[in-house]
Parts: C-alpha cells; structure tokens; sequence
C-alpha cells in the first residue's frame, strides 16, 4: 500500500469514527505511521484531504450512474442498487461523504457540491421521467429523491456482511421499496 493510500485510509477511519472536526493531524499522522510534518507533504492541508475522499467517492458513483441505462423505472431499480451495494461495502468512506459536508469550506465546498448534485441528478431525472411516463406517481419528486437517498445511504450505519440478508438481496428490497415508495405502477 502506498503511503498516499494509507494516509486517505486513515483519514477515512478516524473521520468515520471522530468526525473531520474531532480528528487532529496528530491522529492522523500517528494512524498513518508518519510524522506530522511528513503528512503534511502527502495530504496538503487536512480540508485537502476530505475533499479528495469526498471527490473520489462521488466520481466513482457518477461513473457508475452513467453507465446506467433502460426507461426511468430500470433506472430507478439499478440507481438504488448501486447506492445501497456502494454505501454496503464501503460504509465508513460512505458516512464520511454523506456526513462532514459542514466541515467543507469555499472553492471545496463548492466543488464538493456541483459532484454530489451532478449524482443526485440521475435521480431526479429517473423519478421525473418515470412520472411523466405514468410509470410513477408521486406528488413532490425532489422530497422523494431526498428521501429515496437518505433510505439507502443509511445501509452504511447498519449492514454487516455476516448479517442475516445476503447484500444482493437487500439490493433488491430497497429497489422494492423505492418503487412502492414513488408509487410504482405494478
């Protein structure tokens, strides 16, 4: 492992149990097992850093949201498996991404921002063609976006692997109870 994956790595362990506020450079030096001046060298400033998570996670779910393709309810479908299959398997970058937004200020923020809108987008769009195709029936589409992803990224705060519920059956559930949720037509 590089010593830039170690330093994210960390970053992405302390942030997800401490918060971006409650973790100090010192912390993540030591975690990194670097000293604090050498950390400064791989990760620029500690904003800089949860930035670059933030980035990365959101880039590979908008790659993945491209890909995706089929009228607005197969959309629908394959967006919330992917989340909830994303937020599953990497659930402490997830709670990082979904939870230190705050701690982002000016141009990273801003940045930070346009990505996680761009993603949300796919959403919206889904859920508003599928309303226009009769395929969906629900009355405020941007409150049942929010809602639809506030449900799966919450997967991140409690799946585990060696739970009852295999991952791609949970995958299907939540893609069920999107559809029931934006009043699917059977």
């Amino acid at each position: 492992m590089s010593t830039e994956e170690r330093v994210r790595e960390a970053a992405v362990a302390l942030f997800a149990e401490r918060g971006f506020h409650g973790t100090g450079i010192r912390d993540l030096a030591q975690a990194a097992g670097l000293s604090s001046a050498t950390l400064y060298h791989y990760m620029g400033t500690k904003e800089d850093l949860l930035a670059a998570i933030m980035r990365a996670s959101l880039t590979a779910l908008i790659a993945a949201a491209e890909q995706i393709t089929g009228d607005p309810r197969e959309r629908l479908i394959a967006l919330v498996r992917m989340h909830v299959q994303a937020h599953a398997e990497k659930p402490r970058e997830t709670l990082v991404v979904d939870g230190e937004m705050r701690a982002l200020t000016g141009e990273r923020r801003a940045e930070i921002v346009a990505l996680r809108d761009r993603y949300e987008q796919f959403w919206q769009d889904a859920i508003s063609e599928g309303i226009k195709a009769r395929q969906l029936t629900v009355a405020e589409p941007n409150v049942a976006r929010l809602a639809l992803l506030e449900m799966c990224s919450g997967v991140s705060r409690w799946y585990s692997p060696a739970g009852p519920v295999k991952l791609s059956d949970l995958t299907m559930q939540y893609a069920g109870m999107a559809l029931g949720m934006l009043g699917a037509a059977r």
